[in-house]
């Protein structure tokens, strides 16, 4: 599986409580990214210059955690995390990945567009596509208005997401299909220009404990936002000095890459 379609599938299991039941071979179909260096670059984002150590700076609380492929290594350079999911089953993966990595974090069940914590956190991250899957801007409104509130004043919100580029171009009008051990799955995808959005018909086979083969369907819409347009919902929702990164860079988005990453500060008074 190419790496846009693997990135997508990822947000897409995370986000939606319709893939609970696929939470147990999730990991399997993930294998091929780079978890540890996606980590790295998220710790870089975080410290942000800071000469404490990751576990003086304060909670750090990632949305859309799934099954906790950050959470876990993000917790173990230090950081105190606190993993938060729709999806009860894929928390309950993310569950069994902290004992065996050795970590101990908080896990909640929470839509993130109602983010809510007791006390105030250091940094709230939205990684791996799921900012894409929130279909209205004024979803996105409030999950940043949600994540202001939780934070102290100064405190950092980090995301990454999808580029329009990487929706329309290279997984827009597509068909993909896989056959691993115990599960396969045919996807087609259609882009439309409009609503910037991608609609994906997924088609899973997973096998059960009998050997017999369960079949289903789902159909998901992922949404494409312009860095202006996010850098505005940011202002207006209690955020500033707003930085757009390409890739997993430091450097200004170029018009190719496939994802970008921000990095905003909550301001001191709300």
């Amino acid at each position: 599986m190419n790496l846009a379609m693997t990135t997508t599938m990822m947000m897409m299991m995370k986000m939606n409580k319709a893939y609970d039941s696929f939470a147990g071979v999730y990991d399997q179909l993930m294998d091929d990214v780079d978890y540890e260096s996606w980590a790295a670059y998220y710790r870089s984002l975080l410290l942000n210059g800071e000469k404490r150590k990751p576990a003086e700076l304060g909670r750090v609380i990632e949305c859309a955690c799934g099954t906790g492929n950050l959470t876990v290594r993000l917790a173990r350079m230090g950081f105190r995390m606190l993993g938060l999911d729709n999806s009860v089953q894929m928390l309950r993966e993310a569950e069994k990945k902290m004992r065996a990595f050795g970590v101990n974090c908080p896990l909640v069940a929470q839509d993130m567009r109602k983010l809510e914590v007791p006390g105030a956190a250091y940094a709230v991250l939205c990684t791996c596509d799921g900012l894409n899957y929130l279909r209205e801007p004024e979803d996105v409104r409030l999950f940043f208005a949600a994540a202001a509130r939780v934070l102290r004043p100064g405190g950092l919100l980090c995301l990454d997401l999808s580029t329009r580029y990487k929706l329309e171009k290279l997984i827009g009008n597509s068909f993909l299909g896989e056959e691993r051990p115990g599960m396969a799955y045919l996807w087609q995808n259609s882009y439309h220009s409009q609503t910037q959005s991608v609609r994906m018909d997924i088609t899973f086979f997973v096998q059960e404990d009998d050997g017999r083969y369960r079949r289903f369907r789902e159909e998901h819409r992922l949404r494409a936002y312009e860095p202006e347009e996010l850098a505005e919902m940011l202002h207006a929702t209690g955020f500033e000095q707003i930085e757009v990164f390409g890739g997993m860079t430091m450097q200004s988005p170029k018009p190719e890459d496939e994802r970008i990453h921000l990095r905003a500060r909550r301001t001191l008074v709300l």
